[in-house]
């Protein structure tokens, strides 16, 4: 067995109760204030005066139903939580016990989980803990995780922008800006599967080599990146207009069907199409030539099918006399 200890008294004045344990609450043996803590001080402002009653100061979280300092002890022992009445929204947790001779209360407080918010609230720094706290050491721990996990986020939402600007980019024809032929096979594949109504056209520029030919490749370069911006102006939000290679563009017109209207928007972009370009000077000539197909022909639309039949529609629409649409009906086999 462990010999006893003896048992030493101690007496303390305030100040050195300040240096030892700031966060505390000397009270007479009716419950009044007589010292605090130099840090329960700030925590209590307006509220830290002399005389002032321990039910003045707080209100009991735990142990339910108590109200006074002898509540507390009487039905907590030595363990409670305690919310200041100055509006401070900071809960603090103690342990407190009746001194020698019962006329003399020490409570010594903490702020427990609610450390963080104390420190934004109040301003705290590592003078207000005694030295042997680790609160400050806990909070600089917390904050580095916290900048750590806010660093994350951050490098994760670069990582995320930088993968949806890589797949842009991958479906993205760079001359022009309007899609390219990969963002065409997505887009149909989505639609045909989806059974939506829309209208396939497939455009080839006429007399585009004669421009390449007599100005140079800039020229050609010039007048590709003018039908681009002719198609953008021509169309929705909602279509979707592509470069698929060369001087060969398609255009999906979508939950548009009706021949009429997919005659209208095919002649509106080969008239603008037809107008002169001026590129440095000189002026470039070329016309389109536009095959239409549309997904409602078909009982089960094929993306594959619908271009083949656009393409057969084009090369109607060139032996026929160019800078003309045509529109073929897509039957399935």
């Amino acid at each position: 067995m462990h010999a006893e200890l003896p048992v030493h008294r101690l007496d303390l004045d305030s100040s050195d109760l300040a240096q030892f344990m700031p966060m505390h609450l000397l009270l007479d043996g009716e419950g009044r204030a007589l010292s605090f803590g130099p840090t329960l001080a700030r925590v209590l402002q307006e509220l830290a005066v002399p005389g002032m009653r321990f039910e003045e100061m707080f209100e009991v979280r735990s142990p339910g139903g108590a109200v006074t300092v002898s509540d507390v002890l009487g039905r907590a022992g030595n363990r409670f939580r305690l919310l200041p009445r100055n509006g401070v929204r900071v809960g603090l947790r103690g342990l407190g016990l009746r001194l020698p001779g019962g006329d003399k209360i020490l409570l010594n407080l903490s702020f427990g989980i609610d450390l963080i918010a104390a420190v934004r609230e109040l301003a705290l720094t590592d003078a207000d803990f005694a030295a042997t706290d680790l609160a400050m050491e806990l909070l600089y721990l917390a904050e580095a995780n916290a900048a750590v996990t806010r660093e994350l986020r951050g490098l994760n939402v670069r990582l995320e922008g930088a993968r949806m600007a890589a797949e842009e980019e991958a479906m993205t024809d760079p001359l022009t800006g309007l899609r390219n032929r990969r963002a065409v096979d997505l887009i149909l594949e989505r639609l045909c599967a989806a059974r939506a109504s829309f209208g396939l056209l497939h455009m080839d520029l006429d007399y585009f080599k004669a421009v390449n030919d007599s100005l140079g490749h800039a020229a050609g370069d010039f007048v590709l990146e003018s039908v681009g911006r002719i198609l953008r102006e021509q169309l929705r939000a909602e279509d979707c207009a592509a470069r698929i290679g060369g001087d060969e563009f398609v255009v999906i017109i979508v939950g548009r069907s009706d021949p009429k209207t997919l005659q209208s928007i095919a002649e509106r972009i080969i008239a603008r199409i037809c107008q002169p370009m001026d590129f440095e000077g000189q002026e470039c000539r070329v016309s389109a030539s536009i095959g239409i197909v549309r997904s409602t022909d078909l009982a089960t639309p094929e993306a594959t099918q619908l271009l083949a039949t656009a393409d057969r529609a084009l090369y109607a629409a060139k032996h026929a006399g160019r800078g003309r649409a045509v529109l073929l009906v897509s039957r399935g086999e």
